[in-house]
């Protein structure tokens, strides 16, 4: 079946993020002592702002030292990005300009708030490219429930099945398969599980792998 879009994730998958919240997360950690390890951090890979809340409920037995923790998170992590910039994953802008070329519909699926993203797409400047983009407080059920995939595809006009998702974390790969999309892992902190393997269409190790992929459909 022709591929006819391609559904991106963001942290993780477009911008090194997820390294650096797990940094600010172990440093806000420090400062208001509760130990963040991360193991914890990488169950919340993925997720929205509430279903975060409830992998770290295991961590902070009330909601308020959470919430302030996540606070100081918010604020080391924006100094961090200040100081020193967004990374970009290898290969974004080569298969962004691929795709734009080919006539692809594109759009991003991200766990992240509206706000946050657009600010981040801005800031590595790829905001450009997309067709639609779908934010985690856009929707009622965040990953690994399908609803982001499929607000994403039907902003794009296609079914999912003609849509590739991008995805570094099995949650957005469950999220996607499940939506009926094409999922494609670029692994990033987490290697896939079996079970994960079995969901994927394909597996690469950078973006810039998808384009063969694509001129092999």
């Amino acid at each position: 079946m022709t591929i006819k879009g391609a559904i991106f994730d963001m942290d993780g998958l477009m911008i090194d993020t997820e390294r650096l919240m797990m940094k600010a997360w172990r440093r806000a950690g420090e400062q208001m002592g509760f130990p963040i390890g991360e193991a914890v951090v990488k169950r919340t890979l993925g997720l929205n702002a509430e279903n975060t809340k409830k992998v770290f409920a295991e961590v902070f037995a009330r909601e308020e030292d959470f919430l302030a923790c996540r606070q100081v998170r918010n604020q080391l992590l924006a100094q961090d990005i200040e100081a020193n910039g967004l990374p970009v994953k290898a290969g974004l802008y080569q298969l962004l300009d691929f795709l734009k070329a080919g006539g692809y519909k594109i759009a991003v699926a991200t766990s992240t708030a509206r706000e946050r993203a657009t600010g981040y797409l801005k800031k590595v400047a790829v905001d450009g490219y997309f067709d639609a983009i779908i934010c985690g407080d856009m929707i009622a059920r965040g990953k690994p429930e399908p609803d982001i995939y499929l607000a994403a595809a039907g902003a794009l006009g296609l079914a999912p099945q003609h849509c590739i998702a991008l995805e570094d974390s099995p949650v957005g790969v469950l999220s996607a398969y499940r939506a009926g999309c094409r999922p494609i892992m670029v692994p990033d902190l987490i290697v896939p599980s079996p079970e994960t393997w079995a969901l994927l269409y394909a597996q690469v190790s950078s973006l810039e792998e998808v384009i063969p992929l694509l001129k092999g459909e």
